[in-house]
């Protein structure tokens, strides 16, 4: 059994035993009240050496989380109109804008570097072993500005000098339409960094605060655990690239990716 889909059928089982609460931010799209089941403090950890945490419960659509990551750390932009993936439309103006979330954060410049990405990368190869290597989305000054605030918003990178190992705290997430896709959005960028610093990828540690499922999910959460899970696929990265800046969408992908059909959603915004 792959260890996400290991962790994800235990995380479940606690958020189904819980009563339903309201929801007073979020809406469904035809009205109707929304209501949340929902745990506090989820802590997993992954070792990317040694698995790669793709959900086989039922498919992970890796082009689109790539695309996310090179909009968010790599374009850092905060407009849908510089990624191909349709995830961000319900929260974009007009000009496709999200506010000065994600990509915006992620671009102001820091201890004279251009941006945090940069930041991050420069003092990795600065110092190894350095305690800084920080990127922070979760900025109070600019919260009114954001058309959603960053749930995914702290990030650590973390060597050994052999490993390069990242913290993600996330405020809050939907859990079951979001969690396979984090985890394997920021084992990507992991991986990223770590063939950049020319080491090898160690361990995600991903923080939920709020973790959550809607009333509208509650079938979906059923069926997904009922699915027997498959083992664990293997991420090929081509070997020839090692700079950050240059990884494409072709240079990833899941071999060996045995997994359950698809499951839709109704998305709460």
């Amino acid at each position: 059994m792959a260890l996400i889909d290991e962790y994800q059928k235990e995380t479940l089982e606690r958020i189904l035993a819980q009563e339903w609460t309201p929801d007073n931010r979020a809406v469904w799209k035809d009205g109707t009240p929304i209501m949340t089941k929902r745990i506090f403090g989820v802590v997993n950890r992954y070792d990317l050496s040694k698995e790669f945490p793709a959900p086989t419960t039922r498919p992970l659509p890796l082009k689109t989380i790539f695309d996310e990551v090179d909009w968010i750390y790599r374009k850092r932009s905060n407009n849908i109109n510089d990624m191909k993936a349709k995830i961000w439309d319900e929260w974009a103006d007009e000009t496709g804008s999200i506010g000065e979330a994600y990509g915006a954060q992620v671009a102001k410049p820091v201890y004279g570097y251009d941006n945090q990405m940069d930041y991050v990368l420069g003092e990795l190869e600065r110092d190894p072993f350095t305690r800084r290597a920080v990127i922070e989305m979760w900025n109070v000054d600019d919260l009114t500005k954001m058309n959603l605030p960053p749930c995914a918003h702290h990030l650590q990178f973390w060597s050994d000098g052999k490993k390069t190992n990242l913290i993600l705290k996330q405020r809050s997430q939907d859990f079951i339409t979001a969690n396979s896709f984090n985890v394997c959005e920021y084992s990507i960028l992991l991986h990223m960094v770590a063939r950049h610093l020319g080491q090898e990828a160690g361990e995600l540690v991903h923080v939920i605060g709020d973790c959550h499922i809607y009333n509208k999910h509650l079938e979906q959460a059923k069926e997904i655990l009922e699915r027997e899970p498959y083992s664990a696929p293997t991420l090929w990265i081509n070997p020839e690239k090692k700079d950050f800046y240059s990884f494409t969408v072709d240079d990833f992908r899941l071999e060996n990716y045995e997994k359950h059909s698809q499951i839709y959603f109704d998305v709460a915004v």
